[in-house]
This record gives C-alpha cells, structure tokens and sequence, in this order.
C-alpha cells in the first residue's frame, strides 16, 4: 500500500507540472492564443499514462515503445508539457510554442525525434490511425500497446464510427481508446451541438469494453487502465473531466476552449496549482 501511494503521488506531482508548462506556455503564445481549457481537462489522464503505462525510453523513436495518439490535437499544450517531464522537449524549447520556426504548432506536426508520433487536430482521424498501428502489432505478434486520446466532441465526426466497428472486428485488444468527456466543443456545449445520450451503451453495443470513470480521479484512471490490460477486447475509458480543470477562473467556462492568457490570469492560476 506505501508504494501504492507513493506511484498516486508521483502522479500528482506530474500532473500539476503538466498544468504549470500549459500556462507557460500559453502566457509565451500570447496574441497567437492557446487551446487551454482541453489541455487542462487532460492533465490526469496524460500524467497517469505517461508515469505507468505507456512503455517509452530515452530514444523516442525506440521502435519497442507503445504509441500515444493525440486525436484531440488542438489539446497539444498536454503533450507538449509531458514530453517535456519526459526529457524529449527541453525548456527552451517549451517556450518558443507557437513561435516562427519552433517545432510546437498549435496542433501536433509529427517529430519522432521529439517524441510527436502523428500529427494530427482534423478531428475524427486518429482512432483509425490508432487501429492501423494496433492490427500491425497484433500482426507482427509485438507486445506493445496503443493509446488514443479523443473527445467528446470529436464523436460528431462519422469516421470515428467507422473506427470503432474496425476496431471491435479486428479484436484490438492492444488498443486503449479515452474519450475526455467535459462537455464542451469549440462553439458550445455537446448538448446544444449534438447530443450523445447514453455514450456508454452506445459503446458496449459495439462490442468494445467501457467503463465511465471520474476523469480526475488518479486511482480510477489507474485502476481502471490497469484492468484494461487484461481485457481481450479493445477498450473505452469515458473519462467523466471538467474542462479547465485546475484552476477555478478556467473550469467549465467555454471561453477558454481558445483565448489569450494575460499575466495577470496567469499568476491567479499559479497561486491557486501551487496550492494544491
């Protein structure tokens, strides 16, 4: 149990230096804008993976490593912020995000060099991605895992369900699909947009296994990404989230899906993460 709760707590940690690179980040951005509410949102989930699931090494294009796809691109700063607790993006180079020349674009452009597997941001393509690198696997007979990350509104696209009967078909038991579900989209919320009714059933009716889950809850999101493991069946973690989640002046305010970060909000935002 002591080591139990010394992994919940390195977690944590990673998860709140992931917060404080997005903001970082995005004060350096400044008139270009940052997507921060979705990074926010997936700050758990990433820090989680990243500290005890996804198999990486020091050479990010190790070809025995798992692969992570960010299909909610737009969330970058997320990624961006990992790779860099990682080793595989300095501190300088966090900081020319969204810069002239700089290799951080406001949706991932693929650099396996810096450990950016795809790019991605045209919502919809990444599970089909994530099903093509899961069936070589299971062809070649390698062990290693694949994990997508979605969200919700991302399923308005058709060819996520088009993903979904593929994967189910092909029995990706090697593929993790985790839909951030904060309820929001870029114009409003998913209820207004598009509804989703029951998202579990619907899921299940497809033959994947799912779980809905606290999405901010670290020993959920480890649990249960832990069982997936022994599933023999691709599987869906409904990652109940909060969009902006981590700080209050963000959290469930659509605005910040795309908004200038003052320095102002920026040190309240600091403040209230160090705190925690």
């Amino acid at each position: 149990m002591l080591e139990y709760g010394k992994k919940i707590n390195e977690i944590k940690d990673l998860s709140k230096n992931i917060r404080l690179n997005i903001l970082k980040m995005a004060l350096e951005a400044g008139a270009s804008s940052a997507h921060i509410g979705g990074a926010f949102s997936l700050a758990d989930i990433v820090a989680t993976l990243y500290h005890s699931f996804i198999n990486f090494s020091k050479n990010p294009e190790d070809t025995n490593r798992d692969r992570f796809i960010l299909s909610k691109g737009h969330a970058c700063l997320v990624y961006y912020s990992i790779l860099k607790e990682i080793g595989y993006i300095s501190d300088k180079e966090l900081l020319t995000f969204e810069k002239t020349e700089s290799i951080l674009l406001g949706h991932p452009v693929k650099n396996l060099k810096k450990g950016i597997e795809f790019s991605t941001g045209s919502l919809g393509m990444g599970l089909s991605i994530a099903n093509g690198i899961a069936l070589s696997f299971k062809k070649k007979k390698v062990s290693n895992r694949v994990y997508v990350v979605m969200g919700d509104g991302e399923l308005n696209e058709g060819s996520v369900w088009e993903a979904m009967m593929s994967c189910a078909h092909f029995e990706l038991d090697n593929l993790n699909i985790i839909i951030d579900k904060n309820g929001y989209q870029q114009t409003g919320t998913n209820n207004e947009i598009l509804r989703m009714f029951d998202l579990e059933k619907k899921l299940n009716s497809f033959n994947l296994y799912t779980e809905s889950i606290d999405g901010h809850s670290i020993n959920e999101i480890y649990e249960t990404l832990k069982k997936f493991k022994e599933i023999k069946k691709p599987c869906v973690l409904i990652a109940n989230t909060i969009k902006g989640k981590g700080f209050t002046g963000f959290e469930n305010d659509n605005a910040w899906h795309h908004k200038v970060l003052t320095k102002k909000i920026y040190e309240d935002a600091l403040i209230e993460i160090n705190k925690e």
